[in-house]
């Protein structure tokens, strides 16, 4: 089972980070979080990747604006949690994750990211050193950020029936970095890979997940 660890960032902010799995010879996976924390499906998820075989990081980034966060999926949490977002600078963000990278491991680094997650993802790809690979799940604000080149390879998977980032967006990214492996799941909304969202979408998930592990086991092999 998982537990809790404190890293502690260059500009000295200390933040707890979910760890799962046997560090080692086992490649890193840092797993980020979507709007809701660090909650009982993001550690599932942290779980599951364990047991394919990763040493497992999930970092609470919203430790910056408040410790201990971990919040459900009804439309009150949705609020919640895009107000906790909208307090931490990306700058600061982003040194967390320099920190979680910096963690001594002796395999290479992946990193996957649900919805504000899938964003941080593709950030971290274009900005930050020490990482081998990038997964981005439904990251809205990743069109937004096109004016970047990733340093490694990059996998996205979208929801055809995303609100959140429609049509005209999945172009965009597909026109600026032919180079990303993208995939689009049409019936999918935004949130599809959660099971504890009414969006989920078991058969879009289960795809998702299969193409991701095998991008990440590929990437990260030794």
């Amino acid at each position: 089972m998982g537990h809790w660890i404190t890293l502690e960032a260059a500009d000295g902010h200390g933040f707890e980070v979910w760890e799962a799995g046997q560090p080692g010879l086992n490649p890193t996976l840092v797993v980020l979080q979507e709007i809701f924390g660090v909650n009982h499906h993001i550690r599932a998820v942290c779980e599951d990747f364990a047991k394919a075989g990763f040493h497992v990081l999930s970092p609470a980034l919203f430790d910056r604006a408040e410790r201990g966060v971990t919040l459900g999926y009804t439309a009150a949490d949705v609020e919640e949690g895009k107000a906790l977002r909208a307090r931490i600078p990306l700058e600061q963000t982003l040194a967390d994750l320099r920190a979680v990278l910096a963690h001594p491991r002796s395999g290479k680094a992946g990193m996957i990211g649900y919805c504000w997650g899938g964003t941080l993802a593709w950030e971290s790809a274009c900005r930050l050193e020490g990482l081998a690979a990038a997964c981005c799940w439904y990251g809205a604000g990743i069109a937004a950020a096109l004016n970047q080149q990733p340093a490694c390879p990059v996998q996205m998977h979208f929801g055809g029936q995303d609100a959140s980032i429609p049509p005209a967006d999945i172009a965009a990214i597909r026109q600026a970095h032919p180079e990303v492996e993208m995939f689009v799941y049409d019936d999918a909304g935004h949130g599809f890979g959660c099971a504890e969202r009414a969006a989920f979408n078991a058969p879009a998930y289960a795809l998702a997940r299969e193409r991701s592990l095998l991008f990440l086991e590929n990437t990260l092999a030794s």
